[in-house]
C-alpha cells in the first residue's frame, strides 16, 4: 500500500501492516532528538536496535505500522523525523527532509553540507542508543529513499563498526568522495552481516539502475552487499521486501540468552 505523497513528487510509499502502537518520546543524547520509539516486546539478554530513517516528506509515524516485523519483536525500534526545510527539487516547499535534494539521479549535485549536519544527527542518536547499553555491533541503521541515502552515508563515514544496514529504493551520495570520505572503521562499518538494499524495478522516482550502481559502488569498498529487486514495484514498500528485511534483521541481530 503506498501513501499518497506530501510533495506530489517524491512519494514516501511504503507497507503499511502489523498493528503496533508506537508511542512518541524523546531520544536524548548530545542533544534531545524527537522519534518516535517501538519497544521490544520480546526478552532478550544483549538489548539490539534498529534506527530507521523516513523518506523525503514522510514522519517516522509513516513508518510505525511496519513495526515489528515477524522474527524480530525482541528489537527496539528508533523512528526519528527530520527537520522541516525547503526542498530544491520541490521548488523551495518546505517539508521533513534530511537534506536538501536538487535531483534524484547521478548527475544532481549533493547538499554537502547538509548530509553533513544530517549525518552528525544520526550519529547523535547512535550515541543514545550506546548510552542507553546498547553495544554498537547490535545496532543496525536503514532507511527509505531519501533516508537510505542518509544510513549509507553514516554506515560509511562512521568511525565504529555497527550491526549492519538496510537501504530500501535509496542511493549512495557523493560516491566520487570515496574511498578517501571512509570513516576509520574503513570496510567493516557494516559488520559481519553487511548492507541490504532493496529496490522495486518499476520504481519512477529513484531509478533501479541507480540504486544498483550504489549498492556496486559501496560492494568496491569491500563491504558486503546483498541486492535484491522486487519486479512490479514502485518508489514504495512491499510485503515480500519487508519479509526480506525481516529475514535480514533475524541474522544480524538474533535474540540472545543469557548464560
Amino acid at each position: 500500500m503506498l501513501r499518497a505523497p506530501l510533495d506530489g513528487r517524491a512519494p514516501s510509499g511504503r507497507r503499511v501492516g502489523f498493528a503496533l502502537a508506537a508511542t512518541a518520546c524523546f531520544v536524548t543524547g548530545t542533544v534531545s532528538v524527537l522519534g518516535m520509539i517501538i519497544p521490544p516486546s520480546l526478552p532478550t539478554a544483549m538489548p539490539a536496535t534498529l534506527i530507521f530513517l523516513h523518506g523525503l516528506g514522510d514522519t517516522a509515524s509513516g513508518w510505525a505500522s511496519s513495526f515489528p516485523l515477524p522474527g524480530i519483536e525482541h528489537l527496539r525500534v528508533v523512528l526519528p523525523t527530520a527537520g522541516t526545510a525547503p526542498v530544491s527539487l520541490n521548488g523551495g516547499i518546505a517539508m521533513p527532509s534530511w537534506f536538501d535534494l536538487h535531483g534524484l539521479t547521478p548527475a544532481a549535485a549533493d547538499d554537502e553540507a547538509g548530509i553533513a549536519a544530517a549525518v552528525a544527527r544520526v550519529e547523535r542518536i547512535i550515541d543514545a542508543e550506546v548510552a542507553r547499553g546498547t553495544p554498537t555491533h547490535r545496532i543496525v541503521l536503514g532507511g527509505f529513499s531519501q533516508g537510505c541515502a542518509l544510513a549509507i552515508t553514516v554506515l560509511l563515514r562512521s568511525d565504529r563498526v555497527l550491526g549492519g544496514g538496510i537501504g530500501l529504493s535509496g542511493w549512495l551520495p557523493m560516491a566520487s568522495a570515496y574511498p578517501a570520505a571512509l570513516g576509520k572503521a574503513g570496510g567493516r562499518v557494516v559488520g559481519d552481516a553487511g548492507l541490504l538494499m532493496c529496490h522495486g524495478e518499476q520504481d519512477g522516482v529513484v531509478a533501479a539502475a541507480h540504486g544498483k550502481a550504489s549498492a556496486e559502488a559501496v560492494e568496491e569498498l569491500g563491504i558486503k552487499v546483498t541486492w535484491r529487486s522486487f519486479r512490479g514495484l514502485a518508489h514504495g514498500a512491499s510485503g515480500a521486501e519487508m519479509m526480506e528485511v525481516a529475514k535480514f534483521l533475524r541474522a544480524a541481530l538474533p535474540p540472545t540468552t543469557a548464560a
